[in-house]
């Protein structure tokens, strides 16, 4: 789209064990009618900046639109899935399809960014860098365990990941409800949810029925329902968007 601008920045390596990476998205509406951007969910915290207002975002279960209008732009920062606990200092759960006031998280010096991109990203690594505390352990297991999730299309159902993590399955509800925000359940279909969406780009013919099974889903039904609430289409309603695919 060409009103829209979005570029990224990898966090340096003292900053990595929490920050996934720093993000801006910029928009010139002037003269047009808003547009509503729809965001597909995955399980990052995210910490934006935005006309002198910043946000701690949690993890969104489903779709979210946003209104975009005029000219504006967003500065973010993505922190990696189960790696903000020991910043929030609460479970991570009670931020799950919430959004706070970043200075209820991270006090009254939290700095604005402002100027060229470079200066924002600078001034917002300065303070994370100076703020964040040590690395958690178990924080760092969640990461490594979501991370096992993204890498393994394999993995379909919660006791694969229990067997694979050497973890039984009520200890990663209890370790998602900590430190992601929302369950092995629902990462695990988000991840495969995303490569139904790459398999369509990548113009590949899908046989509905046989990929509801293979992704773990007891009809074609539930499937579409989770796509649905994931992506904010209907898997045929996504699909027309890859004539090929069709």
């Amino acid at each position: 789209m060409d009103f829209q601008q979005h570029s990224h920045h990898l966090p340096p390596a003292d900053l990595a064990p929490f920050v996934a990476r720093f993000w801006l998205a910029s928009w010139d509406l002037r003269g047009q009618a808003p547009y509503r951007q729809l965001i597909v969910p995955y399980p990052n915290v995210h910490l934006t900046f935005r006309e002198g207002r910043a946000e701690v975002h949690g993890v969104a279960r489903g779709h979210v639109v946003r209104e975009l209008s005029g000219l504006g732009r967003v500065f973010g920062v993505a922190f990696h899935p189960g790696c903000f606990q020991p910043v929030l200092r609460a479970p991570l759960s009670t931020i799950t399809n919430r959004v706070r006031r970043a200075d209820e998280v991270f006090g009254r010096d939290l700095p604005v960014p402002q100027g060229e991109e470079a200066e924002q990203v600078a001034t917002v690594q300065r303070f994370l860098r100076e703020w964040l505390p040590a690395p958690d352990p178990v924080s760092l297991q969640a990461k490594e365990i979501v991370a096992l999730v993204a890498a393994e299309p394999s993995i379909t159902r919660v006791d694969e990941l229990a067997a694979r993590t050497g973890l039984g399955v009520r200890q990663l509800q209890r370790l998602f409800a900590e430190h992601v925000g929302v369950g092995p359940k629902w990462v695990i279909r988000r991840y495969r949810l995303h490569e139904v969406t790459e398999r369509l780009a990548s113009g590949r013919s899908v046989d509905w029925a046989a990929l509801a099974a293979e992704l773990g889903y007891a009809d074609q039904a539930h499937f579409s329902r989770d796509f649905a609430d994931l992506v904010g289409e209907t898997p045929a309603q996504y699909a027309r968007r890859y004539p090929a695919a069709d």
